[in-house]
């Protein structure tokens, strides 16, 4: 094969030819200096950290859609799978994932609960940790949002930190807006990288602590444009991130939008290089080739250096997608649940007016593009002695309905979703995955969550007397149906939330997903109730 051969750890463009053998890298042979007219040929792209989940998609359908953009390799953490259904989910996705040629690197889940504070489908403890992390089958200890457990010296935390450092594996965190002495504290019990900085000032502060920096851009969390700074200045200490990316946004691209975002901002090619795909294999020692002789033949092929254009992936010398076009064929996988939930009616979700009552409540603000949201204290409208949704002020009901146990839904309120009519809900919502809905009238909720009850996991939408589903019977969370099929049913059910129910949101279903991630402040709801994610206690709805 000719190129030319862009060589990220000389910072060299040259003419060459490479030779393959038995899925290596037989050879390297330097013709000369850059020759235009050919293409040119690089190392294979790596998402530093992803939910594969969260793509709604099984491992072997999420590698179809990921290679065409170059990608041939991602760090997993299957937190999500494990919280429904425990390790046996972890190993389900390790063993689809090998099913098709593409590397992943699969973390131990370390925080499953995630919380005390909501009802999850299962428990991983220290001993399930270390039986993971002996095997090579896992890479590394996944994100530790438990940061108070850590600074606390919680046993289990700590456990499991210790197989990581024991097994000497690396152990990434999650600690969003953790800044100063708690920081500092955090980073030297091992924890060696974190997605979730949300400003430059405490990116740079966790860098100083020895901490690598995961620059995330997914379909609700973008920060990108806050910390790319950075990879000027460190360039070493960064890596690309997705973190969680839905069906339609990882058709239309992953990491390689990411490279071509940093390019067009002036940002140094090798630096942009060396962080989406050099530095990622070396902290995770990852067995991803970096075109170098003897190295697994894994990487890409694109036009030019400016439209960066992929025309061909490789995966182990194997030719695996080109010219936009998957060669990974398209597979059925096994479908695992945790489901056990009765139809809901409309007076399970209704909200009563307290006697006492301020006449004020607490509301959640959802944020576009954020995991955190704000505490807002409003009025509420009223109706027949009920709270209820106020459309004309987007202040509409949220509800937490649990899916492994028959109990009584949490109800509480939110405002920035701007549905005029009708409901939306998901059994996608971090960390739980317990059924999570907003909706205008308890009645379009009811009829929601109910098509996802009946179908053991989905998306869905109703109003206008239309209803609609993506149905994910795979712990609730994936389908195994063609990816790109996939893709267009999202797309369908999320123009229609938009157009004809009229969110607001540009991904309303992603930010939905994480209005009960209890571990990202301000406020979210649990299927236990309304949490300050800042004190870390329930709060009343009602001031």
């Amino acid at each position: 094969m000719k190129a030319n051969l862009v060589n990220i750890f000389e910072k060299t463009i040259q003419e060459a030819e490479i030779t393959i053998n038995n899925k290596h890298i037989e050879s390297i042979y330097i013709i000369g200096k850059e020759n235009i007219s050919l293409p040119y040929i690089m190392p294979g792209f790596v998402d530093a950290h992803v939910h594969v989940e969260s793509s709604m998609l099984t491992p072997s359908q999420f590698a179809r859609l990921a290679v065409v953009h170059g990608t041939v390799a991602t760090v997993s953490d299957p937190h999500e799978i494990a919280n429904v259904v425990g390790v046996p989910g972890v190993e389900y996705m390790i063993k689809d994932g090998k099913r098709v040629p593409f590397k992943f690197c699969f973390g131990a889940p370390s925080c499953v609960p995630a919380t005390i504070f909501e009802t999850a489908g299962a428990v991983v403890d220290p001993e399930d940790v270390r039986k993971m992390l002996a095997s090579d089958d896992i890479g590394y200890l996944a994100e530790v949002m438990n940061f108070p457990g850590v600074l606390n010296g919680d046993p289990d935390m700590v456990a499991k930190i210790n197989w990581a450092k024991y097994f000497n594996k690396p152990v990434d965190g999650h600690a969003p807006g953790l800044r100063g002495e708690a920081a500092k504290k955090y980073a030297a019990n091992g924890i060696s990288t974190d997605h979730e900085c949300f400003t430059y000032e405490e990116a740079r502060e966790k860098i100083d602590y020895g901490v690598k920096i995961l620059i995330r851009e997914g379909s609700a969390a973008r920060n990108f444009d806050a910390l790319i700074p950075l990879l000027a200045e460190f360039p070493d200490r960064i890596m690309f991130c997705s973190d969680d990316k839905h069906p339609d946004n990882l058709v239309e691209g992953h990491i390689n939008v990411l490279i071509k975002r940093a390019l067009t901002l002036g940002h140094d090619l090798w630096n942009i290089l060396q962080a989406a795909c050099i530095n990622p294999v070396e902290h995770y020692r990852l067995p991803v080739g970096l075109l170098r002789e003897n190295d697994p033949a894994d990487f890409v092929v694109i036009d030019n250096l400016t439209d960066f254009n992929i025309l061909q992936t490789y995966l182990d010398g194997a030719l695996v997608a080109e010219n936009g076009i998957s060669l990974i064929p398209d597979l059925r996988s096994e479908h695992i649940n945790h489901f056990n939930c009765a139809a809901k009616t409309p007076s399970d979700f209704e909200s009563p007016t307290p006697a006492d009552s301020s006449g004020k409540i607490r509301v959640i603000e959802a944020l576009e593009g954020q995991l955190i949201t704000n505490l807002l204290v409003e009025s509420f409208k009223t109706e027949n002695g009920l709270i209820v949704s106020d459309t004309d002020r987007d202040i509409l009901k949220i509800a937490v309905v649990n899916r492994y146990q028959n109990t009584a839904p949490a109800i509480a309120f939110i405002k920035n979703f701007g549905l005029k009519e009708g409901a939306i809900a998901s059994t996608v919502a971090h960390d739980s995955h317990n059924i999570i809905a907003v909706g205008c009238d308890d009645q379009s909720i009811t009829d929601a969550v109910n098509l996802l009850i009946e179908a053991k996991g989905g998306v869905s939408a109703v109003g206008f007397g239309e209803k609609h589903m993506l149905a994910l019977p795979i712990a609730g969370l994936m389908t195994d149906v063609d990816g790109y099929k996939v893709a267009e049913s999202y797309t369908e059910i999320d123009q229609f939330v938009k157009t004809r129910l009229r969110s607001t949101l540009k991904s309303p279903y992603m930010t939905l997903s994480f209005m009960a991630l209890l571990v990202i402040p301000n406020i979210k709801l649990s299927d236990k109730g309304l949490f300050d994610g800042e004190k870390f206690e329930f709060v009343n709805l009602n001031l």
